[in-house]
């Protein structure tokens, strides 16, 4: 695995002359080329991010750069960039080409940073380990054995292998989190709202949430800074006003109040992983942050709900992919019933199929009110236990998974145990607050674990001070 380069790394080698961006660029397209085995990109803009790059010398030439001059970005292939392919892991879009940008590919490059690339996912953002691919599985680069979470794995490994300072991926129950941990990088999910969906293919409309992946918390400050804010196109973007993330690094956390969930330790957390929240726990209390336990009572209930809402808005926002307007069509059609079955069947992968099949059984008549509305209502139960919490803590800190990354194909067989990964991370989309992992250390067989820290609505700037402590101090 090649050295993790931070943007503060090149910052210092810009100012310094010792390098350009389109030296830094080449560089990451080298290591592109070198960690193909990995399977972490299924597009690479080489000329276009070549060409980019020195535009943006020629802007630091002439003092006009932006703050992310000279930063390697790449995007999960869910979000739009006009006349490159969206395939979203799937070979329904294989060829799909996108006619515009999503808002936060607009405003990474009116920031100047390079975007190199588009990685792979599982298809439609639909599992945990990046192995759903239409394109074939991701391997996790501290162990090519090991998964690396889903389902923004190609954007954690090309962060974690060191093909880019950072990358965009879509968190909708712990799809940015949960490969962090796994790949010991940062990752954070910001406040549903907080930042623009516009141009993110949906899988699952209010839970999916843009957010980074980067080598430092000060890099995902960075980014979100830029890529937050409201968006007139996109009517769930919340207008609030968007402070300095990175200011608020002032690795302070005196009289800070620290909750930790009782439920989130129980059967099933590994050892290691216990140990590992139990030392940064120490190290906060020695920063001078006051922790105590807090009760979120509702939390057992989490991955059932979260199921049951996620694969309705599943079932209905994938309805669209039909043969008839974009996307693939089957060959084999012969009428307009036989589009629809085949260009389905054949374009789908068995995940998928699987998440449109429950999602449409929840909705349907006679089982709406038994599923889909009671699992709306245990969504506003979970909601409420968080808000009881923030009542009495500035943030909670809990574990981001309950193992560290499992085998390749060793749970791609029994659907129930991988959604049980997420079993820490959904509650935070099911009540829309920010979250962000980060590494807290390694376990006997030296794969990494991560640590959540979890914050009220538009808590960012708290949650990022005490991951950039819990960083510095681990």
């Amino acid at each position: 695995m090649s050295r993790r380069l931070t943007f503060d790394d090149t910052r210092r080698s810009l100012e310094s002359g010792e390098t350009t961006v389109e030296r830094v660029t080449a560089g990451f397209l080298k290591e592109v080329d070198e960690g193909k085995r990995l399977n972490a990109f299924l597009s690479v803009f080489r000329d276009r991010a070549m060409e980019q790059a020195r535009g943006v010398d020629a802007k630091r030439a002439a003092g006009k750069a932006g703050p992310l001059a000279g930063m390697v970005v790449a995007l999960k292939d869910v979000l739009c960039l006009k006349g490159e392919r969206t395939t979203c892991g799937s070979k329904m879009l294989e060829n799909f080409v996108s006619v515009e940008d999503a808002t936060v590919v607009a405003r990474l490059r009116a920031a100047d940073a390079v975007l190199i690339g588009k990685t792979n996912m599982d298809e439609f953002a639909m599992g945990s380990s990046t192995e759903n691919s239409a394109f074939g599985p991701v391997r996790n680069p501290v162990d090519e054995s090991k998964v690396p979470g889903g389902s923004s794995g190609g954007s954690c490994v090309a962060v974690a292998g060191g093909m880019a300072h950072a990358a965009l991926g879509t968190d909708t129950g712990g799809s940015i989190r949960q490969p962090a941990a796994f790949c010991g990088v940062v990752g954070l999910k910001p406040t549903y709202g907080r930042v623009s969906r516009y141009g993110l293919v949906a899988l699952s409309s209010s839970f999916d949430q843009i957010g980074p992946f980067a080598n430092t918390v000060r890099d995902a400050a960075r980014i979100l800074h830029v890529i937050a804010g409201h968006d007139d196109r996109d009517s769930t973007s919340v207008s609030v006003d968007v402070p300095s993330y990175e200011s608020a690094l002032t690795g302070d956390i005196r009289g800070k109040k620290i909750g930790l969930p009782v439920e989130a330790f129980g059967e099933g957390l590994a050892p290691e992983i216990s140990g590992a929240i139990d030392r940064c726990v120490g190290r906060l209390r020695d920063g001078g942050a006051q922790v105590s336990d807090v009760h979120l009572p509702h939390s057992r209930y989490t991955i059932s709900a979260y199921y049951i809402l996620m694969t309705a808005e599943a079932s209905s926002n994938l309805a669209r992919f039909d043969g008839a307007r974009y996307g693939h069509r089957s060959p084999e059609a012969y009428d307009l019933a036989s589009m629809y079955t085949l260009s389905r069947s054949e374009g789908f992968g068995a995940e998928t199929k699987r998440r449109i099949m429950l999602g449409t059984y929840v909705l349907s008549a006679g089982y709406y009110d038994a599923y889909y509305r009671k699992a709306q209502r245990v969504r506003r139960l979970i909601q409420n236990d968080f808000f009881e919490a923030f009542r009495h803590v500035d943030c909670l800190l809990m574990p981001t998974t309950p193992t560290t990354a499992f085998g390749c194909g060793e749970k791609i067989g029994d659907p129930l145990t991988m959604y049980l990964s997420d079993v820490y991370t959904v509650s935070a989309n099911l009540a829309g607050i920010p979250a962000i992992s980060v590494p807290c250390g390694k376990d006997g067989g030296g794969l990494p674990i991560g640590v959540q820290i979890l914050g009220p609505q538009f808590g960012e700037p708290a949650i990022l001070n005490v991951a950039d402590f819990l960083e510095k101090a681990n």
